[in-house]
């Protein structure tokens, strides 16, 4: 038993090394915001989709909220992945996600069935999202770069 601690010592500093390495760290951040990255491109190359969903969940009026989401979208997340006031970024990013999923997935008002139960996964996912968008806030600010 004791012979194998040592191996799983060197095999989680191994694993500590790479996770933390720029370049792996960089591209989780990227996939973190992946759907924040897509999501404003999306809406600017068919900005009348993007009037659409913004009358279909009730913002009114339209052009300004389909504007005001693909800046807040994409400069937040150029915050989170430079590193540039990440925390703020971060934070942001997580506030927006549970706004927007409590108006978009309230699959408490639905009928049971799939469409309940896909927006009911949905809702937990983008719950969970918001919770690791929180945990990337505190550890940037836990190493100082909040300062």
């Amino acid at each position: 038993m004791t012979d194998n601690l040592p191996s799983a010592r060197r095999l989680g500093s191994l694993t500590a090394r790479l996770v933390s390495a720029s370049p792996i760290r960089t591209l989780a951040l990227l996939a973190l915001c992946a759907a924040y990255i897509q999501g404003p491109i999306t809406k600017i190359l068919d900005f009348y989709g993007a009037l659409a969903e913004m009358t279909h969940f009730g913002l009114h009026p339209a052009p300004f909220f389909a504007v005001s989401v693909i800046v807040f979208e994409l400069v937040a997340s150029a915050m989170v992945v430079s590193g540039i006031l990440r925390w703020a970024g971060a934070l942001a990013l997580s506030g927006f996600t549970l706004l927007a999923t409590f108006i978009a997935l309230r699959f408490w008002e639905m009928a049971p069935g799939m469409e309940r139960m896909m927006a009911t996964n949905a809702f937990f996912e983008h719950v969970g999202l918001a919770g690791a968008f929180i945990l990337v806030a505190a550890f940037d600010l836990e190493k100082g770069a909040g300062a």
